[in-house]
This record gives structure tokens, C-alpha cells and sequence, in this order.
């Protein structure tokens, strides 16, 4: 699309334009500093605006340049801005003048500078060539795809596959940027962070971990970063092209200004592995960052670096190393079918006891009476109808209900399933039962004899004692887990889902004491999470669990 084509309405949304201090703080964290000969480096802002950060950007080249005794016009490649607006390329060029001009430079080279660097241009269709730089920096535009005219949409997803679902158009800004960049390069972006924390933001979440690095994460929902409030939930990240090493997490209060940006900035650069911690903001040194496609975790930096070096030193229980599986209950696609608290509705065989919700809120096993009606065999087949006729009768009873799921539609033959298989041999074995939605871990023993239903997530071993396994899942630091990478519910509640079970690392069995041992079994029967994260800290190897 050519740019003539854009009308400007289509593109003024998302201008949040950013406080100068945390522009410093950005380019300190991206090491574009005065001491570096930048005019020999290139630096990006793909959405330039009135100019925040290209004055601050313009100051620090004319420093290096009398650092370095380089003439101005050596600098002429060294910077592009891009912008849709004319008024804002107009008012970046004549913020550079002015700086270039204010710190002494001839007026006719601050202009060649000015026109050199600037541009209206739209950076999303722009930036597809192989040009490679050293830094993107700034503060991608806040919009909503949906705002977007509709050819250009397209066109942004053709050229950006992180681009999926109801993403914002920053996203393509993050992957622009970072494709653009040469080995060693940086990305320093001021922008919300609920790509990392929601589904449209998994394909850049993965791109992130698979091809580059994360060095700083300065999470600043409530710090006034902006010329005027919004309400962005912004975090400042820094991604560099490379291996990942160790990442900074930090978190701040709306007390966090330029003072502290500046401390914060010194400490990160510095490389100190102690946990940093001010009236304003709270830091640690995380081993790594984190991995994958899914949700990146939440929580205060002291308790991530924590969850990262459990990880680090145990095995997850999504690892079949930990000897441990992770399932969940059957889903059945109609329940008031295929659940009943009739013990005759059909043959005895074509019963299962099945374990509900509610049979777990106490904290121990008190099974409500409800049935299974099983139309699966041994052999993981669905059975013959034939063989059974007080089945085949309950099932053509139904078989209106039954015949319109879409599971149903999809196999007419096999109209009597259930969504999910149900697994032979599952029903005997021991399991820890976990509901769906709770406000803390409850983990529940079954010691055998019924199959799970859909709201309840189950863990089976044939290495551990599931009281032993229990304690530890019921202590907080278990539940710091699911905490961290869950969706939150209303009311702080959680889903204790087998995707964030799996995070949970714990120790091979055979490496616990005798009296380790008898802690977690002991804390487990009576309810104790306390007694449990006391033992588990032990376990762990830890001597206090960060707030």
C-alpha cells in the first residue's frame, strides 16, 4: 500500500508519549551511551512521535561525537525515525534542530541531520529488508486491530505471523524490531506487557525464547511514565540478539521516578547477583528467563528468581523423570447423560465410580454417590451395544441429546462416546485430586476406586508417596507456581490446571529423610499448609519463602 493511501485518522491512535527520564533509563539499559562512538552505530525508532526520545537520542550523539572528534554529518546514517504523521515528522525534525543547534553545531548540518534521520514512512511495511542495527528503541503505538483499516491488517499479518489472534498492532512492532537486529543487537521498548500474560501474545512469547534473549523486565504499572495518564500497564524490556544468559526481573511502585531509575539502572549494569530493594522498586538476578510459548509468571522479582532456581535444581512434574503423571478427568460432552446416582440405570459393568468436585472439599475423599456410565471396553474400543441392552436402551432413551453433540455429528457410528477415552486401569489407582478453581492448593487423596470427572485434575506415581507428594504440592511454595503462570480468576482465584501443575518441581523421592518425610505426610492429613511449607522448605533447601 502506498503511504499516500493511509489517511492520517486511521493511524492517530496509541500516541503515548513518553517521560524523559525513562527514556534515559532505556537507552542507559541499551548501552547507547555518549562514551560509545555512536555515529558508527545504527539506532531505530520505528514510531518517533513529536520526538521524546529522538531529543534525548540527539544529545547523547552530539556528546559522543565531540568525544570521539567526529564531524556531525558523520552521524547522518547513524539514526532512523519513522513516523505516519506529517505533523509529528515535522515536530521531530525541528526538536533535533534544536538540540544539534543548542549544543553548538552549525544550523545547516543540525538540518541535514534532522532530514536524514526523520521519516514518514510506516515501519511496519518498511522494515522487510535485510538491514540489520545495532537498536530499536521507543514506544510502539497502542492499537487494537479492529481500528485498523482492513487491507492493512491483512497486510501486517502476512508480513508478521507473531501477529495472532486480537493482538495490538505493538506486537509487530516487537517483531519488526527484533528481527531487524544484528548479533549483539538490542531492543529497548516501554510498552504494556499483556503479551506476555495473554493468548495473543504466545507466537511473539515464543519467538522471544526461541531466537533471542531477555536481559531486564522492569515491570511499572503504576509509575507515571507517560506525559498524560493511561492506563497501558507498561513495562520496560530489553531483548537482545543472542544467547540467553541471566535476566533481571524488577518491579516498581508509583513512587518510582528518575532518582531511582537511576539507581536501578546502575545496579542492573553493575551485574550484582544480590537481590536489589528501595522504597520504589524491588530486583533480583534471575538465572535465565523463562522458556516456551506459554504465559511468562508473574510475581515479585525475589519470589521469580526463587521459582527459577527451583526449577533449575529439581525436576518438574511435567518431566517423566520426576516419575510422576499429570492428567485430568474425564469430559464427557453430556453430562446429564453419562453421570448418574442410579447404581441400576444400566448393567453393573458399564458403572464406574466417579469422583466429583464436591467429594473433595473437605480436604479428604467423601465420595457423593455418582456413577459413570462407561461405554468404553477394556480394550480402549467402545463396546457393542449388543452385549449390553439395558445400556443400548439408556443410550436410545437419550439418543436425541446424544446424537446432537457435535462429537456425535463428527462420528454418527460412534454417536455414544464420550468426548475424552476412559482409561482402563485409572480407576484403582491412588491419586491426588486437584479441583479446577480454588483459592489455594488443595490437593486430595484417592486411594483407588473411582475415575475423576472433567472439573478435577489428578496426579498418579509409582515412585512417590502421594501423602509425601501431597504435602509438598499443599505447601505454598507448590502453589507459588501455579500462582505465577495461572490466568487469574476473580477474587484471586486459581486454576490449578495440569499445564501449571507440571511447573511444580520436586525432588526425587528417594533423596528425602526419614523425618522430611514424616513432616509432609503428618502436615498433608491434618491440613497444614504451614507445617507443609515449612517441610517444603527444608525439602527445598530453602530458609525462608520471599513475599
Amino acid at each position: 500500500m502506498a503511504l499516500a493511501e493511509i489517511p492520517d485518522e486511521a493511524v492517530e491512535h496509541g500516541e503515548v508519549f513518553t517521560r524523559r527520564w525513562v527514556v534515559e533509563m532505556i537507552l542507559d539499559l541499551a548501552d547507547y551511551r555518549p562514551d560509545r562512538d555512536l555515529s558508527a552505530l545504527r539506532l531505530v525508532e520505528p514510531a518517533c512521535g513529536a520526538g521524546a526520545f529522538l531529543g534525548v537520542i540527539a544529545r547523547r550523539v552530539s556528546e559522543s561525537c565531540r568525544k570521539h572528534e567526529r564531524p556531525l554529518l558523520d552521524a547522518l546514517g547513524a539514526v532512523r525515525a519513522f513516523d505516519l504523521l506529517p505533523r509529528n515528522v515535522a515536530k521531530a525534525r525541528d526538536l533535533v534542530i534544536g538540540v544539534l543547534s543548542d549544543e553548538g553545531w552549525d544550523r545547516w548540518e543540525a538540518e541535514t541531520v534532522a532530514d536524514a534521520w526523520v521519516h514518514r514512512a510506516d515501519y511496519l511495511l518498511r522494515q522487510t529488508d535485510s538491514e540489520q542495527v545495532d537498536f530499536v528503541v521507543g514506544n510502539p503505538p497502542y492499537i487494537r486491530l479492529e481500528d485498523v483499516p482492513e487491507d492493512r491488517t491483512h497486510l501486517y499479518r502476512a508480513l508478521y505471523p507473531t501477529m495472532v489472534g486480537r493482538a495490538d498492532i505493538y506486537i509487530a512492532f516487537f517483531e519488526a524490531g527484533l528481527r531487524s537486529l544484528r548479533d549483539g543487537g538490542r531492543l529497548g521498548f516501554i510498552c504494556a506487557d499483556r503479551w506476555m500474560r495473554n493468548q495473543y501474545g504466545r507466537e511473539l512469547r515464543r519467538l522471544v525464547a526461541d531466537e533471542f534473549a531477555v536481559d531486564v523486565c522492569v515491570t511499572m504499572h503504576d509509575v507515571d511514565a507517560f506525559e498524560e495518564q493511561v492506563a497501558a500497564y507498561p513495562a520496560v524490556t530489553m531483548i537482545r540478539q543472542g544467547r540467553q544468559k541471566s535476566a533481571v526481573a524488577a518491579d516498581t511502585t508509583r513512587d518510582f521516578g528518575e532518582s531511582a531509575a537511576h539507581e536501578l539502572t546502575a545496579w542492573i549494569r553493575g551485574g550484582e547477583d544480590s537481590p536489589a530493594r528501595a522504597a520504589s522498586y524491588q530486583a533480583a538476578r534471575l538465572p535465565h528467563w523463562f522458556s516456551g510459548s506459554d504465559l511468562w509468571p508473574t510475581g515479585s522479582p525475589a519470589r521469580l528468581a526463587v521459582l527459577e532456581d527451583l526449577t533449575e535444581r529439581f525436576t518438574v512434574l511435567g518431566d517423566r523423570a520426576s516419575g510422576v503423571r499429570v492428567g485430568i478427568g474425564v469430559a464427557t460432552g453430556a453430562d446429564k447423560v453419562f453421570i448418574t446416582r442410579d447404581p441400576d440405570v444400566v448393567e453393573g459393568e458399564r458403572l464406574l465410580q466417579l469422583s466429583m468436585v464436591r467429594d473433595t472439599t473437605s480436604g479428604r475423599f467423601e465420595w457423593s454417590g455418582h456413577y459413570l456410565v462407561n461405554p468404553w471396553g477394556t480394550d480402549g474400543e467402545l463396546v457393542n451395544l449388543d452385549d449390553y441392552p439395558r445400556l443400548r436402551a439408556y443410550f436410545e432413551k437419550n439418543g436425541t441429546s446424544l446424537r446432537g453433540r457435535y462429537v456425535a455429528k463428527k462420528n454418527p457410528e460412534k454417536w455414544y462416546k464420550t468426548i475424552d477415552k476412559v482409561e482402563s486401569g485409572l480407576t484403582q489407582c491412588p491419586k491426588l485430586l486437584f479441583p479446577d478453581m480454588k483459592l489455594s492448593s488443595h490437593p486430595v487423596l484417592d486411594r483407588g476406586g473411582y475415575y475423576p470427572h472433567h472439573n478435577l485434575y489428578f496426579i498418579t506415581s509409582a515412585t512417590w508417596d502421594l501423602e509425601v507428594l501431597g504435602g509438598l504440592l499443599l505447601s505454598k511454595v507448590a502453589e507459588a507456581f501455579v500462582d505465577a503462570y495461572a490466568v487469574k480468576m476473580r477474587g484471586k482465584t486459581l486454576r490449578f490446571q495440569a499445564q501449571y501443575l507440571r511447573r511444580i518441581p520436586v525432588p526425587r523421592p528417594e533423596t528425602l529423610t526419614a523425618e522430611q518425610r514424616s513432616r509432609l505426610i503428618e502436615a498433608f492429613r491434618k491440613r497444614d499448609v504451614q507445617a507443609a511449607t515449612s517441610a517444603a522448605l527444608d525439602v527445598y533447601g530453602l530458609t525462608e519463602w520471599p513475599d
